[in-house]
Formats: structure tokens, C-alpha cells, sequence
């Protein structure tokens, strides 16, 4: 049985079956090109067959570096932007907890550097390290970006100081290209420990790879399970059939609802700990479709928080969205609700309730009620938060968001316009090589 299921139950009036028909051609012949790698980008297509294909020599190499992170750690200090942290981070606090830092466990508290360049954001985390045993992962295809190449300047120094250049080396993985680029060249001068971001997969599609795998398998996960779930998605997915391929339905009333005129998809879900897994949502969708003045804008929200925030204008705003609402169905945690003999609240009506029953009601209702606003709502049901049915659900948004991108038209695997805000900033900073355009932007800027 499939751990993750599509409920059409609340889209079924707002589609009509000619649509359907319509749009399943483009499914089937998007997924033609995905499946005959003869579309653009086929060059970066190797997370289609790494749930099975993956170097096996170098997963047992991630697992034995995950465990000597464990016992010579406190912290593990994971350096990377986008693709190259979004995956773990995600992973981590949906299985374990967005607050996995602060609970009682026997693996090292994992944060996440080199994704912003606030000064106060890498002080503080700094201030966090002192009088800890540190480790540390920089992860980097070139080695050259901007943002984790100052976090990794900044704790390479912190560890050198303190552990050594001899002890820094042992304390220092590195994730990076298999044969080039200054990071791979500085690492084997260094002698550090390094593990391969694939040239056929791209950051955003590399969670399964060494990228995501060592914070993970570091964060005490089950990468094994994780891998056997996406291999399972990979074995139930990987087919033409429209009509029974819950990827390919998915990527159908994606491009259904654009075609309709829908500028936004929402991602919903009731549980904190998928706030992460929204954000790696949020770059996988951006990232592939949002090119040539096309796509749809991904947003998200935490349920029923944001109803308090957002619900107004999911209720009754502009009519520019549909959501897509991710449904754990087994929380793993029961707790009830106490009696109050004062009922000061009214709530005893509740009493011995179990709050999941009462999140998932609240759910129920939220999708009555927005259904009746005008939006359109895809339910996932996924039943755990095990890393087997979390390797599924990443790979079924990999794989529906290809053939949803091809089908939109447009390459799901190059980020063109990524690049203009760093030529910009490298202009602005005063990058040799860049005078002229310092020139031009400093002139449009007075």
C-alpha cells in the first residue's frame, strides 16, 4: 500500500472533464520527454534513478562520517544556501522536530550556516559554539558562493584555533564537486573528507545525495528507509498513466489551475514541523517553472496558525490561488485534551479528546469552508513522518514538478535569472573584472 495518497474530493467543481482530457495529453507527452531524457535540462536527470542507482560505496562512507560526527560533536554546523540546505533542514525537523536543538537526544544539534549574510544571524551562531566540540559540513559545487564561502572562511578559522590545523581536518566534511572547482582543489590540499554533489543533479533535486544525506544521517535518521521510500515512489510512479499516477494527476491540476488564470499554489499544512518542508517546496517550484514570464507563485502556510493571519484573504481576497494541503494522517504523538471543571473556556464538550482528532476536524472544516470561497484545494495524504515516507513524498514532488515544468514549457532544470542579483552584487562590492558595471549600477542607484 502507498504511503501517500491524492484526495480529488475538494477540486472535483472546479474542473471540468474536458480539462481534464485536455490537459492529461500534455501530461503524458511531458512525461515522454522526462522518460526519454529529450527534453531541456536532460543533462541534469540523475535524481530520476538515484533511489537505486545511488554509489552505494559512498552512502556507507556518509553513514561512517555521521557517526564519527555523533561522538566527537556537540554541533554540527551544516554551510550551504538554496538547494544545499534546504533538503536537510527540511528532512530533520519533519522527522524529528523544527525543535530538534533544544530536545533531550544523544545525536549533535545540527545548524544551518551560509544562507544569508546577516552579520548578526552568523554572530549569534557563533555565540552558540563557544565552549562546544564543533564539526563541520560546507557544502558547495564551486566553492566560490558568496554566502557559504564567508561562513566557511569565518568557522574553518574558528576551528583551526581551536582544535588545530591536524584537529580541524578531522572535523571537516566537505560536499562538493567530484574532480574540480577550488573547494574540491583546497579539500584535497587540506586533506579533508569529501563526498560528491553529482554533475546530472541539481541542488534542488539533490536532497537524496551526499548534499542532504550527511546532516541527516548526523540528525540520527534512518537514510536507508529514506532512500527505500523514494525507491518505492520511483518503482509506483515512474509510468504514463494519467489516470491512476497520483505525480502526473498532480502535475495536471497544477497546470490545470494555471491555465484557469490561478497566479498562486499554496502548500498547507497543520503541522509545524513541515515548515521547512514548505521552503524546500517553495525553491524546487520556484526555481523550475518561474522562468520566462511564466509559473505559478509557491507560497505556503502552517495551519491553523496563518488562519489567523491569512485566512481572511484565503476565505474572500482575490480569487488568484488553489491550494494543495499536505495531511499527516498518523502525527505519532497522541495527547488529550483535560478537564476543566471551571469550563471558563466552554471547551469541556473537549474534554479526553485527543488534539490530532481535533486538528484534523479543523482541517476538514478549512477545506469546506475555502472550497465554498471559490478555492480549490488537492489533499495529500502521506501517513507518517517515518524516513520511508518521507524519501516518498520528496520524490513525488521531484518527479510531478519536472513533468509539471515541461509541461508549462520551460527547462525545470536551469535558474537563468539566479544569477542576476550576483553579478549585480559583485559589481556593487568592487569584484575585479566588474568596473564597468560598478560604473553603470552606481550611477542608476544616485
Amino acid at each position: 500500500m502507498s504511503v501517500l495518497k491524492l484526495n480529488e474530493s475538494f477540486v472535483k467543481n472546479f474542473v471540468t472533464a474536458a480539462e481534464l482530457d485536455a490537459v492529461a495529453k500534455d501530461i503524458r507527452s511531458a512525461y515522454a520527454t522526462l522518460e526519454n531524457r529529450s527534453g531541456a535540462g536532460n543533462d541534469f536527470l540523475g535524481w530520476v534513478d538515484l533511489p537505486v542507482n545511488y554509489d552505494k560505496e559512498e552512502f556507507s562512507r556518509i553513514q561512517v562520517a555521521a557517526e564519527k560526527i555523533k561522538k566527537s560533536c556537540d554541533i554540527l554546523v551544516v554551510i550551504g544556501i538554496g538547494g544545499s540546505y534546504l533538503g536537510a533542514r527540511a528532512v530533520i525537523e519533519f522527522i524529528k522536530s523544527p525543535l530538534y536543538n533544544n530536545m533531550k537526544k544523544d545525536t549533535p544539534d545540527v545548524y544551518f550556516a551560509g544562507n544569508t549574510i546577516s552579520a548578526s544571524a552568523l554572530s549569534e551562531l557563533l555565540s552558540i559554539c563557544e565552549g562546544k566540540d564543533i564539526c563541520v559540513n560546507v557544502i558547495s559545487k564551486s566553492g566560490t558562493t558568496t554566502e557559504p564561502a564567508i561562513a566557511f572562511r569565518v568557522f574553518r578559522s574558528l576551528l583551526e584555533k581551536k582544535y588545530g590545523v591536524e584537529g580541524a581536518r578531522e572535523r571537516i566534511f566537505v560536499t562538493t564537486d567530484k574532480a574540480r572547482g577550488t573547494l574540491k582543489e583546497f579539500s584535497t590540499e587540506r586533506g579533508y573528507e569529501t563526498f560528491v554533489v553529482p554533475d546530472d543533479v541539481g541542488g534542488r533535486f539533490s536532497v537524496l545525495t551526499a548534499v542532504g544525506l550527511l546532516p541527516i544521517a548526523v540528525a540520527g535518521i534512518d537514510i536507508s528507509a529514506l532512500m527505500q521510500g523514494a525507491a518505492q515512489a520511483r518503482e509506483e510512479l515512474c509510468n504514463s498513466d494519467v489516470s491512476q499516477n497520483i505525480a502526473l494527476r498532480y502535475a495536471m491540476y497544477r497546470n490545470i489551475f494555471y491555465r484557469q488564470g490561478k497566479m498562486a499554489e499554496i502548500l498547507v499544512s497543520y503541522e509545524p514541523c513541515a515548515a521547512m518542508l514548505n521552503e524546500w517546496w517553495k525553491q524546487l517550484y520556484g526555481e523550475s517553472e518561474g522562468k520566462d514570464k511564466k509559473g505559478l507563485l509557491p507560497d505556503s502556510v502552517i495551519f491553523s496558525t496563518d488562519l489567523h493571519s491569512l485566512g481572511q484573504f484565503v476565505q474572500d481576497g482575490s480569487r488568484i490561488m488553489f491550494e494543495t494541503v499536505l495531511s499527516i494522517q498518523n502525527s505519532g504523538t497522541t495527547f488529550a485534551i483535560p478537564n476543566d471543571e471551571a469550563n471558563v473556556d466552554g471547551l469541556n464538550f473537549l474534554s479526553g479528546a485527543e488534539l490530532d482528532y481535533v486538528n484534523k476536524q479543523a482541517m476538514l472544516g478549512t477545506l469546506l469552508a475555502h472550497n465554498d470561497g471559490g478555492v480549490p484545494n488537492l489533499l495529500l495524504e502521506l501517513a507518517d513522518r517515518e524516513a520511508l515516507s518521507v524519501g516518498y513524498l520528496l520524490y513525488f514532488f521531484e518527479l510531478a514538478c519536472a513533468v509539471s515544468g515541461y509541461t508549462l514549457g520551460v527547462n525545470p532544470f536551469n535558474q537563468p535569472g539566479v544569477e542576476s542579483y550576483k553579478k549585480n552584487m559583485f559589481a556593487l562590492l568592487g569584484k575585479p573584472g566588474y568596473e564597468a558595471e560598478k560604473e553603470k549600477l552606481t550611477k542608476r542607484l544616485k
